[in-house]
């Protein structure tokens, strides 16, 4: 069994800010905001969410190989 991984480091496309992040176990984040040039992301289309978008780790469904959200 893998380990599910719970952290990611999110890269905003913006401006390239760089911040890790604990991912929820219990939904989909689909809306983060940079804290440094405050542009609100949202999914890639195709993503489940911005972890799978812009994140160094997919989120942990996507890591499971199961349906996210």
């Amino acid at each position: 069994m893998n380990t599910v991984k719970l952290q990611s480091i999110i890269t905003c496309p913006n401006c390239g800010h760089r911040k890790e992040e604990t991912m929820p176990t219990d939904s989909c984040q689909y809306f983060y905001e940079c804290e440094k040039c405050k542009t609100v992301l949202t999914p890639k289309q195709g993503d489940c969410c911005v972890y799978c978008s812009y994140g160094t780790v997919p989120c942990p469904p996507v890591q499971q190989d199961k349906k996210c959200c």
